[in-house]
């Protein structure tokens, strides 16, 4: 008789100690689009309606690393930093992105002058493809064009 009043007692410490189920099981979180590693197809600069075409460069490649709050971008020679053609650029930052606004806030960049500026671009989508469209206005570097820049999602 005693046991069966401590029956109640004993199924709830137990339930206590099973492990809670999460709230939406069927919903996993979605990536943001701009999520992922993207290589650089294809860069123009447009400074006073002069268009110059600034990539792809022969000998050189460029990706973009975005994850869920900050991206990254390398770009380098192919030549492993041989020769009278060799470069290396590296810069990263975190990010804004809703809707079609993107905002980089650079903090990182081995022009050490671009650090801590903020740049507004707009992207769009298509399939694998992504498109920023965006001005880089900084005037203490007299630096004032707009870039567009086109990549393609790596798998």
């Amino acid at each position: 008789m005693k046991l069966l009043r401590l029956l109640p007692l004993a199924a709830i410490a137990f339930a206590a100690c099973s492990p809670k189920m999460p709230a939406t099981p069927d919903t996993p979180p979605t990536a943001s689009p701009m999520e992922g590693t993207w290589k650089l197809v294809s860069a123009v600069t447009v400074t006073k309606g002069d268009t110059v075409k600034d990539y792809p460069v022969p000998n050189q490649e460029m990706i973009k690393v975005l994850n869920a709050t900050h991206f990254a971008f390398m770009r380098h020679d192919l030549s492993k930093g041989k020769g009278k053609d060799a470069t290396y650029t590296a810069g990263g930052g975190t990010y804004d992105f809703k809707g079609d606004k993107y905002t980089e806030h650079l903090a990182y960049l081995n022009a050490r002058e671009w650090e801590g500026r903020s740049f507004d671009f707009t992207v769009q989508f298509k399939h694998d493809t992504l498109v920023q469209k965006g001005i880089e206005k900084i005037d203490s570097l007299n630096i004032n064009h707009e870039i567009i820049e086109t990549y393609v999602k790596q798998k």
